[in-house]
């Protein structure tokens, strides 16, 4: 079968594309088989590919999607299953833009993949045991095979496996000149339509600098019959396709490589040169051979999914060690009465197997306090891993923690170790715990008292040596007593309660934090700063800071990338509310600075300067904003003395 695309609207309107490819990339990139320019057409925006006995059409995941249209009918490839659907003669394929998009008329020619011919060997797999014994009587021919299937059973990477099959092959058929694997891709990708991929050809003269074309008709034959299939004279037999045509292929052998009741695979043995054709006992051979081949590519497909599972474990490892490594030099600042009683706390339940429950406002740094907590305690050279349980949907949460086995809900495609696991003998940071919902509560509950698992699928338990931690923002005792957090629980969890002032109770540490963020955030940026002026500092020392150390380390880093390089930080470069505010205690109350008439005329001169910097210095904007006439301003600020 042949396939002809024309481009019926957009930039490359009049381009026809036409061959009997596997595979046709269409997309911006020059790449692509198909290259179209138009703007709203991703760089890889679509493949048309063989599947078996059909063509289909697949979007990758572009940006402004593919559809098809068909008889009146719009069908949205980019929401059917796995992103793709089936292209019949006569379809438009649709890229991009809704509106006005780039159209695609397909022309399918069946005639020229014409399958008419007669199989004139076949041996189904139930068959096969019968092989064997017809094969009894040659005990040559049998200790070839068992030398053959030896090699291939004992091969485990899918490359040297092609190579050892193909060399059984040219060891055990004289005529065969070329050996073919294709495999099934894997079907984990959505429900597509299955697809058999040659993945790897081998000569017996050698290596070729030429693509080797394979036949699609004989793939389709071994998958239909669901048998081992021989054609003698495939010209005649199958029908002069156009991919044995192109193949020179004289006469040919295809057979199914199982996984249970499964084709994974097809191997196809050619013999290209014309001097002879296959028999049936090349079949029966090649059959056998074929039983060996397709345990060892599930085999090898298992193997390359383990290395890979493997590489990322260890790649996984690897970053939360560097991870461990970089927290172990973060220092908490604070020299502030609070924070004394604070790292007092620390030092007296870190090397217990307590649990601790760090209470405090969102941004004062609990994260922080249970990091030490860790690292002060002898369980600093393990993990210590965190996990915000409010930053994660319930539905999923419970396989985070406790993992889970594959299989064991939609989607879980492989087995997965939860965060108890990987924390073994660490500690385990539950951020947030009063958003964890009720159900997994009781799970926790269950590793607090008997320290062990149960991973979801799981039947058996699994001991584990965690030390938690808990943190919250929330008053525990209220979320108790409305139902939305567990009684026996929450005692568990505050043995040792350690409560983190907010930063408007610290006030002491402040110079301390912004001086930290502007080195840090000076050096990141490489922008030399010289600090912060005084009255600066007295605005940051004055302001509430109600999202605590969070909203201050933001501030400042907001400040370094405005800041010119060489100066100092002045008020003007503070945030409005910031500058604005710095007259408010916490409660809302004016704070009064001498007499009543002093602290208006303060309060006026900061209003004034601040509406001048908004409007640039213009007095008539100001004015204007105001509610005042520009006299009225001038004679305001020579009252105030502002220049």
């Amino acid at each position: 079968m042949t396939v002809r695309l024309e481009v019926l609207s957009g930039e490359e309107k009049g381009k026809v594309f036409e061959g009997d490819n596997d595979l046709i990339r269409i997309g911006r990139s020059e790449s692509n088989e198909l290259v179209l320019q138009d703007w709203h057409v991703s760089g890889e925006h679509a493949l048309v590919l063989w599947a078996v006995d059909r063509y289909v059409i697949r979007d990758l995941q572009s940006t402004n999607g593919t559809r098809l249209w068909r008889g009146g009918e719009v069908i949205d490839v980019s929401k059917s299953a796995g992103r793709e659907a089936v292209i019949c003669d006569g379809d438009e394929i649709w890229l991009g833009d809704v509106e006005s998009p780039v159209k695609l008329k397909v022309r399918l020619d069946i005639s020229a993949e014409s399958e008419q011919g007669r199989v004139v060997g076949l041996r189904r797999v139930a068959e096969i045991s019968r092989v064997e014994a017809d094969l009894e009587s040659d005990a040559a021919l049998l200790r070839l095979l068992y030398e053959a299937q030896k090699e291939i059973a004992g091969t485990l990477e899918i490359e040297p496996l092609i190579d050892a099959v193909a060399r059984q092959v040219f060891r055990l058929l004289p005529l065969a000149t070329h050996v073919t694997v294709a495999l099934r891709e894997d079907e984990g990708d959505g429900g597509r339509l299955p697809r058999y991929v040659p993945v790897g050809t081998r000569l017996r003269r050698g290596p070729s600098t030429e693509p080797i074309p394979i036949s699609r008709s004989i793939v389709k034959r071994v998958v239909e019959e669901r048998a081992a299939v021989l054609v003698a004279d495939a010209k005649r037999e199958v029908g002069e396709t156009a991919s044995i045509i192109k193949a020179h292929i004289y006469s040919t052998i295809g057979v199914p490589l199982w996984r249970g009741e499964e084709i994974i695979g097809v191997l196809q043995v050619d013999n290209r040169d014309g001097t002879g054709i296959f028999r049936q006992r090349d079949l029966d051979v090649v059959a056998l051979l074929g039983q060996s081949a397709g345990q060892a590519f599930c085999h090898a497909q298992l193997y390359h999914k383990l290395r890979i599972a493997e590489e990322r474990e260890r790649r996984e490892n690897l970053f939360l060690k560097k991870r461990e490594e970089k927290r172990r030099e973060v220092m908490i600042i604070g020299e502030s009465e609070a924070m004394r009683r604070v790292f007092d706390h620390v030092r007296r339940v870190a090397n217990t197997r307590v649990t601790v429950l760090i209470e405090g406002e969102t941004g004062v740094g609990k994260e922080l306090v249970a990091s030490a907590l860790h690292y002060w305690s002898d369980r600093r050279d393990r993990l210590f891993v965190a996990q915000n349980c409010a930053a994660v949907p319930d539905n999923l949460l419970e396989s985070e923690l406790f993992g889970h086995k594959r299989g064991s809900f939609t989607g879980a495609t492989e087995d997965k170790k939860g965060l108890f696991e990987l924390a073994d003998g660490g500690t385990l940071f539950l951020d947030e715990v009063a958003e964890m919902p009720l159900q997994l509560q009781a799970k926790l509950l269950r590793v607090l008292q008997e320290g062990e698992i149960r991973p979801i699928g799981h039947t058996k338990t699994i001991k584990v040596d965690v030390r938690i931690v808990a943190a919250t923002n929330k008053k525990l005792e209220k979320e108790v007593a409305e139902g939305r957090f567990r009684e026996d629980l929450y005692y568990r969890l505050k043995v040792f309660p350690i409560q983190v002032p907010p930063l408007r109770e610290r006030v002491a540490d402040i110079p301390h934090l912004a001086n930290y963020f502007l080195r840090k955030y000076s050096t990141e940026f490489g922008k030399h700063v010289l600090g912060f002026s005084q009255e600066a500092m007295e605005h940051l020392c004055r302001y509430s800071w109600p999202g605590n150390v969070r909203e201050l380390e933001n501030e400042v880093q907001r400040i370094v990338i405005q800041a010119e390089e060489g100066e100092f930080i002045r008020p003007e470069h503070l945030s409005p509310r910031i500058y604005r505010i710095e007259e408010l205690n916490p409660e809302g109350r004016l704070l009064l600075r001498g007499s009543l008439r002093e602290t208006m005329e303060e309060l006026e001169r900061r209003v004034l300067r601040e509406a001048l910097q908004i409007y640039g210095g213009n007095k008539s904007q100001t004015a204007r904003a105001l509610g005042i006439t520009r006299e009225g301003l001038h004679k305001k600020l020579k009252a105030l003395g502002i220049g």
